[in-house]
C-alpha cells in the first residue's frame, strides 16, 4: 500500500489565536490513524498509509469547511521510505 503526506493549512489566519477551523482541522488529523503527524502556527504535515490519509483529508476538508475555513490549501505527496 502506498505512503502519502499531506501538508495542510487553513485560511483565514488570526495571529493572536488558533481559530476554530484551525483546531479542528488539528483535532482531525491528530486523532486519524496517521503514523506522523506535525502541527504548527502556519503549517501542518502528517503521513500515513493512502486509505487513512485520505479518509483524514476528507474529515479535515469537510470539518473545517464547516467551521468557518475560507481556504484550505493542502498538498498531497506520495512518499517512498527513503522520503521519512
Amino acid at each position: 500500500m502506498e505512503r502519502l503526506r499531506v501538508e495542510f493549512t487553513t485560511e483565514p489566519f488570526d495571529l493572536d489565536e488558533a481559530p476554530a477551523h484551525a483546531v479542528v482541522a488539528r483535532e482531525v488529523i491528530q486523532s486519524a490513524e496517521l503514523d506522523a503527524v506535525d502541527v504548527g502556527p502556519f503549517g501542518n504535515t502528517a503521513e500515513g498509509g493512502a486509505d487513512a490519509v485520505l479518509t483524514a483529508v476528507d474529515a479535515l476538508l469537510r470539518k473545517s469547511l464547516e467551521a468557518g475555513a475560507t481556504r484550505v490549501s493542502l498538498q498531497v505527496n506520495v512518499i517512498g521510505e527513503g522520503d521519512k
